[in-house]
């Protein structure tokens, strides 16, 4: 039985909703600037990192914030570099390069949305019936 298709828009939401995506940006951004280590790219990771965890604590509309203003900040910096050679784009380093550089766009975007459309009255509600960490 094949399930319904979602639409554009709550597939939007889910993507700027999720813990996963800062996560994932946080762990590309480590692997391409760790070694050697280059401090400017590393202290988004524990932005992302946090954001994840606040998510993860019921504030998502605050933690779609933090994404999308730190994502999109990386992407823009990663994208001022100068051009590699065209062969270097397509090594391990280069594609691991444009996939942080895309979903790094993508999280500032979905991010972004569920920021400017989020209903905080709506999260608070969730927040208070669903408490977390409790007993």
């Amino acid at each position: 039985m094949a399930e319904p298709s979602k639409s554009v828009r709550s597939r939007v939401e889910a993507w700027g909703n999720s813990s996963f995506a800062p996560t994932g940006l946080a762990t590309l951004i480590t692997a391409l600037h760790f070694r050697p280590f280059q401090v400017r790219p590393m202290l988004f990771v524990p932005i992302l990192l946090f954001s994840s965890y606040s998510n993860l604590q019921g504030f998502k509309i605050d933690s779609a914030g933090i994404t999308a203003a730190a994502s999109g900040t990386y992407a823009l910096l990663a994208l001022r570099r100068r051009p590699a050679a065209f062969m270097n784009r397509f090594s391990i380093r280069g594609i691991v390069r444009g996939a942080a550089v895309g979903i790094g766009l993508i999280n500032a975007a979905t991010a972004g949305w569920v920021y400017a459309m989020g209903d905080r009255e709506k999260e608070k509600r969730e927040r208070r019936d669903n408490p977390r960490w409790v007993e």
